[in-house]
């Protein structure tokens, strides 16, 4: 029976005949959509509260507080009860809390504070459904699926996001602030349905299996420390586990200045305004889209170690492309969006085999605690990238900094090349 499973078709047509795993696609791709039209709604919401990009740029960092405070913790509790309860549950009180924010508007009693909040509290929902979607993936897919599964999940969440970006204006137009955030409310209400009634595969394991993967898992298992030390444990002793979230965090804390200083390159640079953030945008989704699809159906043939190193250089290519525009008498735009969508298809092909790796090395026991933690080490050195932009940017050029920055993506490729015991992943 497993020598079928392995020899069944790979890509995205195999997926098809896995209905739990395509009724969960089903509700990531409408709540992510709901998460685009999110984005949006309040970011408009807080500017036109506020008027000030200061306090903009405060609700975009107090975003990813929750994350650096409670992950490690809610990553725990995540390993110790229903993955699907707890993504039911979150995604239903994110509509509670997102129905709010329609509510106070529409009664014109929406105030800032309200909008930090609400923030704090979607957000620290999150901490709990972004471990609860790496444990569930690998109960609802057979290991050699991994890969294409996760290929398609981003390719099909990118192209929600994408379609979310393109219509939020409209649906501002159209329905008012408070009707596009009620449908942002709704997107989440029916994520939470769709995962309800998808049978519950923690159901199917037997405690022998749990036992032989947990590697004597409930040691300490009534103390939320213990686990965290557990967990730390598991990492300490796979160092490729560690490298490859180390080379994440390196590479996000590198394109913090692409984050931060976009608007300033669209309109000192590209001589452009928000429609050109927009074309960037836009080129980034579909090469994720793209890289997403490629992967899924080509990337098996590739050693995950291949398509990392690949992907990332890919991306050294792409942001060092950045900086070309600047010196350009013409199609800055056009040469700006190409290397957005270049760096969209590496991002998505060097990302993607690190959580398939981290879904295949785990034991299912420890995946929600395990992917919390190193979610946190991903992306805890993003705030001090942005501090760090900020001070950069006062003596020198966006385009500058693309291409500096782009550099230094190069160097963790040129130490991993050297380490056999990477290159055999």
């Amino acid at each position: 029976m497993q020598t079928a499973a392995v020899s069944e078709k790979q890509g995205f047509r195999g997926l098809i005949k896995v209905r739990s795993y395509m009724m969960y696609m089903l509700a990531q791709v409408i709540s992510r959509f709901g998460d685009s039209v999110d984005s949006i709604a309040y970011s408009w919401l807080a500017y036109t509260l506020t008027g000030s990009e200061l306090l903009m740029g405060s609700l975009f960092a107090f975003n990813y507080l929750p994350g650096l405070i409670f992950s490690m913790f809610t990553g725990v509790f995540v390993d110790r009860w229903s993955k699907k309860l707890v993504l039911v549950l979150t995604y239903t009180g994110r509509a509670i809390f997102v129905t709010i924010t329609a509510i106070l508007y529409a009664m014109d009693q929406l105030q800032v504070w309200h909008l930090f909040v609400i923030t704090f509290m979607n957000s620290t929902l999150e901490c709990f459904s972004r471990p609860a979607e790496v444990s569930l993936i690998p109960r609802l897919l057979p290991k050699e699926k991994l890969l294409t599964g996760n290929s398609f999940a981003s390719s099909m969440s990118r192209t929600a996001e994408l379609i979310g970006i393109s219509i939020a204006g409209a649906l501002i137009a159209l329905l008012g602030m408070a009707g596009t955030i009620a449908i942002d409310a709704l997107t989440f209400l029916i994520s939470a349905i769709i995962i309800a009634f998808i049978s519950n595969p923690e159901s199917d394991e037997s405690p022998d299996a749990n036992k032989q993967d947990s590697h004597n898992l409930k040691t300490d298992s009534k103390s939320v420390l213990g686990d965290i030390k557990e967990a730390l444990t598991f990492i300490g002793k796979h160092s490729l586990l560690l490298t490859t979230t180390c080379l994440a965090a390196f590479i996000n804390f590198c394109l913090t200045p692409l984050n931060v200083l976009q608007p300033v390159y669209v309109r000192e640079i590209l001589g452009g305004d928000a429609g050109g953030m927009s074309l960037l945008g836009t080129g980034l989704l579909i090469g994720m889209i793209l890289g997403g699809l490629w992967l899924g159906n080509y990337g098996g043939k590739f050693r995950k170690s291949s398509l990392i190193l690949f992907g990332t250089l890919l991306l050294v290519a792409g942001y060092m492309l950045m900086s070309l525009p600047a010196i350009l008498p013409a199609m800055r735009m056009e040469v700006a969006v190409v290397s957005m969508f270049i760096n969209g298809f590496a991002v998505t092909v060097a990302s993607t085999p690190v959580s398939t790796y981290l879904m295949e090395v785990t034991p299912r026991e420890m995946l929600g605690r395990i992917g919390a933690l190193l979610g946190v080490m991903c992306t805890a050195a993003m705030p001090l990238g942005s501090f760090l932009t900020g001070l950069a940017a006062q003596n020198s050029t966006p385009a500058i900094l693309f291409f500096v920055m782009g550099l230094l993506v190069a160097v963790p490729v040129i130490f991993l090349f050297g380490k056999k015991n990477f290159r055999a992943i």
